[in-house]
């Protein structure tokens, strides 16, 4: 039976590659990319390097196929969504059933980790559910652009006994998530950081977390907000695109 991989490769260092994630790299023939294009061409040429990097005496071989874009103009956000997944799915069943032959493994490198803000795992199992080949898959655990965030300010993400809330910029818009004392945000397009405000919170921010072009702001978010939004807007005009992720605490009221 053919067998596919979803290996977390980190959030942008080489050495963020755990020893089960190296194996894993070290039994696989094919490599399928959904390639984002030109301006996203250095996080295919990661993965690449990666495989360069840590894969010996073995052959193997790249796969790639445009990735389908998603409707950011359509009016239900979750169904726009899953129209995308759809497309996806598509688009990888086809892969895995062209390219990949019985016996072989392939495999799909994710950022991060999989299990976090990421689509591979639905993609696949819709692909499975849909009959159009039939393999067996596992999933390698990577780190997330969550824990390099708070590894790179030395901070820890809870404070004692309290809750932590994993959210997106879409929301965070609503304000500071309640009953909690930290709320870690991703898939932020800027307009989340701008929405909230308070006197009573402090921002840990951190863009290609783990990269050469690393950048990393921290401070009250009344007095850095202006300053994250200056730095990314400069970061994205020169990259052409950016990933970054923030961690909003409370400021107890001795640290005041």
């Amino acid at each position: 039976m053919k067998k596919v991989l979803l290996i977390g490769i980190g959030a942008g260092h080489p050495d963020h590659l755990t020893i089960q994630a190296v194996k894993a790299l070290n039994t696989v023939d094919v490599f399928f990319f959904l390639d984002k294009g030109e301006v996203k061409s250095d996080l295919a040429n990661f993965r690449k390097s990666i495989c360069e990097r840590f894969i010996e005496g073995r052959t193997y071989r790249f796969v790639e196929a445009a990735s389908p874009v998603r409707d950011a103009k359509a009016a239900d956000y979750a169904a726009g969504v899953r129209a995308w997944h759809d497309d996806k799915a598509t688009i990888v069943g086809r892969m895995i059933a062209e390219e990949l032959a019985d016996g072989q493994v392939g495999a799909f490198l994710v950022w991060g980790d999989p299990s976090l803000y990421d689509s591979t795992i639905r993609v696949i199992e819709d692909v499975l559910r849909s009959g159009r080949v039939a393999f067996a898959y596992e999933v390698i655990p990577g780190i997330t652009s969550v824990q390099a965030l708070a590894a790179q300010h030395k901070i820890a993400l809870n404070t004692i006994g309290g809750p932590i809330q994993i959210t997106t910029g879409r929301r965070i818009k609503d304000g500071f998530p309640e009953g909690a004392d930290t709320a870690v945000v991703m898939l932020d397009d800027g307009s989340g950081l701008q929405a909230i405000g308070g006197d009573d919170l402090e921002i840990h921010w951190g863009a290609y977390l783990g990269t050469s072009d690393e950048i990393l702001i921290a401070g009250k978010l009344s007095d850095q907000a202006e300053e994250i939004a200056r730095v990314r807007e400069q970061a994205r005009a020169r990259k052409g695109w950016i990933m970054d992720t923030y961690v909003l605490k409370r400021v107890q009221k001795s640290e005041r």
